[in-house]
């Protein structure tokens, strides 16, 4: 059974049937309805921003002690309850029952290592020139903060934004995506259930423009986070900026992968194909132009095609499934239009290339292009499916300038042998993070950031906070 979807403001649950206006929320297996979604009025958006505010006067004042003991048990419950929450997941976004079990899990972690690093926000002391005068700093927190949250990761995204607000003594004003809304509604429940104020979180839904418009823009809202596309990413900070509220912004990517000669080439393929199959590619770190150096080109697609031709697409429902549905329709026609545009660039489609007709559902299958020219499309435009280009190289340079070439820096990959070309390379690519031989980002305590038009500040780690915290310089003369 899919989950009953609702509202949370100021501690209270608002279903579809206390609202006018609500939506239809689709399997991406099916195409068919599985549920139906509130949406916000205005009325309702100006009652979270003052339980926000109002909630923000205690909780400020609330012991990390406290925090950190609600934050921990949101993490039992998460996974007390995961098996459920994971199925919501694959029924509203479409990803494989294991994958939508695994981000619950993983995403336990979050909730636990900020309740750790909540107790750990320390000023310092300044010696001063004066023996007479005192000097330090405090960490306070923002105030109340709004958050937008993207259907790819419907879980892991937003209990990111909830964990760092929270526990940093800030409230927050959350509006998940209305595609997937399962995880979201689940959280709600988490915070509800492990002890949280009424008013420290509040989850909202509606047209994205139209509610983001209204909390942006609200004097009482100090701190804006938004993960998704770039476009939309850059009118909220433009917006935000207008009125001087603090942002994060994580943004589209599109993730270099640079395999030299000297790699564990079979090793390399076999790992980005299941990077690639992940989630049906719809992850903003996903490799995305695949940099294969001429002399182990030929082995790196013969094993990188042999282990995509394995993996089984299906609902994600069913126990065999590797690769589950794109999430919308839409999704669909931009994977073809990606396909055709290289092929008519000159590029070949080794594997797939065809959309998958008559299943009932949002599906593309895994899809390899070979030989592809840096003019066409899927060289220069993220896209965020299981569509994966490969062309090749010689120089490392020439391959470096060619990977820095797009405004995106958000995750890169390389795979290498030799330690001074993993320095070099890691040193000059122009991106957020830097995977090397093999994944090892976007863990509970390392920064999750990109940079240039993929975003600014960090999620995870010890820069998590950063983005909720005000730092007060306060001088005392004795």
């Amino acid at each position: 059974m899919y989950p009953e979807l609702s509202m949370y403001i100021d501690g209270k649950f608002i279903t579809a049937a206390d609202v006018e206006v609500t939506q239809d929320v689709l399997n991406p297996a099916t195409g068919k309805p599985i549920g139906k979604l509130p949406h916000a009025s205005k009325q309702d958006l100006d009652r979270a921003l003052a339980a926000a505010q109002r909630a923000f006067e205690k909780w400020r004042r609330v012991s990390p002690m406290e925090r950190s003991k609600i934050l921990r048990r949101v993490a039992e419950l998460a996974r007390e309850r995961g098996d459920d929450i994971a199925r919501g997941i694959t029924m509203d976004m479409g990803k494989p029952l294991a994958e939508a079990k695994a981000e619950v899990a993983n995403c336990a972690e979050h909730a636990e290592w900020h309740a750790e690093e909540c107790r750990r926000i320390y000023g310092r002391v300044i010696p001063p020139r004066n023996p007479d005068v005192r000097q330090i700093t405090v960490r306070e927190p923002v105030g109340v903060c709004v958050a937008f949250t993207p259907w790819n990761f419907p879980f892991n995204q937003a209990i990111r934004k909830m964990a760092a607000a929270l526990g940093a003594g800030c409230t927050i004003i959350l509006k998940g995506p209305e595609d997937s809304p399962s995880a979201v509604v689940a959280l709600a429940r988490l915070f509800h259930d492990a002890g949280l104020p009424p008013g420290c979180l509040n989850v909202v839904w509606g047209v994205p423009s139209e509610v983001s418009q209204h909390l942006v823009s609200s004097p009482i809202v100090r701190k804006v986070s938004f993960t998704g596309s770039v476009p939309v990413g850059k009118q909220l900070a433009a917006l935000a900026g207008a009125n001087m509220k603090r942002v994060t912004m994580e943004l589209g990517g599109h993730s270099p992968v640079l395999v030299f000669d000297d790699a564990e080439v079979d090793q390399a393929a076999t790992m980005l194909a299941g990077l690639k199959a992940r989630n049906a590619g719809q992850v903003c770190v996903a490799p995305s132009r695949f940099y294969v150096h001429e002399k182990a080109y030929d082995r790196f697609l013969s094993v990188f095609v042999s282990a995509l031709e394995k993996i089984q697409v299906g609902d994600g429902m069913h126990a065999d499934t590797r690769m589950g549905p794109l999430a919308h329709e839409r999704r669909v026609s931009s994977m073809q239009q990606f396909v055709d545009d290289a092929l008519a660039c000159g590029a070949t489609a080794t594997l797939g290339g065809q959309s998958m007709t008559g299943s009932g559902g949002y599906f593309f299958p895994l899809t390899v292009l070979t030989d592809v020219p840096d003019t066409a499309r899927i060289m220069f435009e993220e896209p965020f499916g299981p569509v994966a280009p490969v062309t090749r190289f010689s120089d490392t340079d020439d391959v470096l300038r060619r990977a820095n070439s797009l405004p995106f820096g958000l995750a890169s990959y390389v795979f290498t042998g030799s330690l001074k070309t993993a320095r070099y390379v890691s040193s000059n690519l122009e991106s957020g993070m830097v995977n090397i031989n093999h994944f090892g980002i976007a863990l509970a305590e390392t920064p999750f950031g990109g940079i240039k038009d993929s975003g600014m500040g960090s999620e995870g780690g010890v820069e998590s906070f950063d983005g909720y915290l005000n730092t007060k310089f306060i001088s005392e003369l004795s």
